[in-house]
């Protein structure tokens, strides 16, 4: 080119030695200038990401990471969290796949839910991303369509934040179609195989319009028990039941050496309570027979047992461990004990059961009595006449993190195992979120698994991580069993052989 021959450098170097002094000084600044710009940034880029080699392999394994907003460690902190779930991922998927074909919806009526979609598929993919960072703001944005103003720069609380997604989530399902669509052919046919299964031709009757089968609550949805019953006549009151995304757990008082288990919370979660001075129709109806001449009897009020239960599990289960308490003077404290927890955890002992379902399960030879035994529950509690009472044994949850493994972390001579293989109601952890600080201020972190593989993207990966907004490190199990959790992630497991296929 002529731009490179000795001719025309010569030319170049003959006028730029013609001219003055004051113009070669200001040429020669203006390009000290530019070379001290372009060195800084050259500089810039290689203390964010580092030679292409070396970025590629750090991602290898790991997610990305998510860029600090201001003060949005509690909003990065949850996606993580969240993308650790697989069957949450899984019903967004659905729900953003069944929605794109109705016909009376629109894209801003799911827009939260294909954002959080969006977000988490690329936090939970294997594959090797062009951003080692995400920018998680346009979830502010859905959710301020929703009237949830949450400001980047102010501190907030993981949990508000989950409860908020839960429910502006549940929103644009009830936003949906309530029966399917004449040209929804999927869900038409899989409705029309099960009906075939459980009708006959001669004993069908009038047509129904078909519900949606999609149109289902995210898998964090679960429903709480509660009955009681007057501790006089011990008549039981019909069972109740309560939604709930998450489980809200007290932490019991530390008794002095002693640690505090994640059993011991859940235990005094559905622990008895003593309602005094309630009015009892049973009573009043009873001494009303006893009397004479038309006397009118008078309301009976009686001690009633109050007991909480687990009526349907979810099949991701959020455990919210409640650190806030308040000191004498009135002012907030934070609980800073660590609460022992496992990766498997047993919600056998929690569940309620009706009494058909009671009949039907067969009997166990040498196992301690069901705690889903209501009426049980309360003519015990009843008898003893106590204020505050619990019928569960201790359990293993929060001691151990194995199915039927040697216990980490403890002596080999000990060789305590768990055995979990008759669970019914077994759940794995997928994630835990720590807060460091105090009730004022403090920062959000996660230690979550890793994105499952490629070949079995429905297996729970073995590697763990620790992610700090956009710094993402490796870790271990032992690691985030040791943290102080503030929020748990676990995921329900179908079958134990399909647990040990995942191993």
């Amino acid at each position: 080119m002529p731009w490179c021959r000795h001719q025309a450098s010569d030319e170049l170097l003959r006028d730029f030695l013609s001219t003055g002094s004051s113009a070669r000084s200001k040429m020669m600044k203006n390009w000290g200038v530019i070379g001290g710009i372009a060195a800084a940034m050259a500089a810039g880029v290689y203390v964010l990401w580092g030679p292409i080699t070396d970025r590629k392999k750090k991602r290898r394994g790991t997610v990305p990471g998510l860029l600090n907003l201001g003060n949005t460690c509690f909003m990065n902190s949850l996606l993580q969290g969240l993308a650790a779930c697989p069957s949450f991922i899984r019903w967004l998927e659905d729900f953003t796949k069944k929605s794109s074909i109705s016909l009376t919806s629109t894209e801003m009526d799911t827009l939260l839910s294909r954002t959080v979609l969006q977000l988490l598929k690329a936090l939970s993919s294997q594959e090797p991303t062009e951003d080692d960072v995400l920018d998680a703001g346009c979830l502010l944005e859905a959710l301020r369509l929703h009237r949830w103003h949450i400001s980047s720069f102010e501190e907030q609380d993981a949990h508000e934040l989950f409860h908020v997604l839960t429910s502006s989530l549940e929103e644009e399902r009830d936003r949906q179609p309530k029966v399917t669509h004449l040209f929804d052919m999927e869900t038409l046919e899989k409705s029309s195989e099960s009906t075939e299964k459980t009708i006959s031709c001669r004993s069908r009757g009038p047509l129904h319009p078909i519900p949606s089968l999609w149109r289902t609550r995210h898998p964090f949805h679960g429903r709480l028990t509660s009955y009681m019953a007057c501790k006089r006549c011990e008549r039981q009151s019909p069972v109740r039941y309560d939604s709930f995304d998450s489980l809200s757990l007290s932490i019991p008082a530390v008794h002095w050496g002693r640690p505090v288990t994640l059993d011991q919370c859940l235990q005094h979660f559905i622990s008895s309570e003593t309602i005094k001075e309630v009015e009892c129709e049973n009573c009043t109806k009873t001494q009303a027979g006893d009397l004479v001449n038309g006397q009118i009897p008078e309301s009976q009020r009686t001690t009633f047992i109050k007991q909480l239960k687990l009526g349907k599990l979810p099949q991701c289960l959020c455990i919210h461990l409640q650190r806030l308490t308040w000191s004498p003077e009135g002012s907030p404290i934070k609980r800073q004990e660590h609460v022992q927890f496992s990766e498997y955890l047993s919600m056998d002992h929690y569940k309620h059961c009706s009494a058909a379902q009671r009949l039907q399960k067969p009997s166990r030879v040498n196992k301690p009595n069901s705690t889903d035994t209501a009426v049980d529950t309360l003519s015990h509690t009843i008898a003893n006449g106590v204020e505050h009472h619990n019928n569960n044994k201790p359990l293993t949850n929060g001691a151990f993190s194995s199915v039927f493994i040697h216990s980490p972390g403890l002596s080999p001579q000990l060789n305590l195992t768990t055995d979990y293989s008759s669970s019914e109601y077994l759940f794995r952890l997928t994630a835990v979120l720590v807060h460091h600080g105090d009730m004022h201020s403090g920062h959000f972190i996660t230690y979550r698994r890793g994105p499952p593989s490629t070949r079995s993207p429905l297996s729970f990966s073995p590697q763990w991580l620790w992610v700090s907004d956009d710094a993402v490190r490796k870790a271990s199990l032992q690691e985030a069993l040791s943290s102080s959790a503030y929020l748990l992630f676990y995921e329900r497991i179908r079958s134990k052989a399909g647990l040990r296929a995942e191993e």
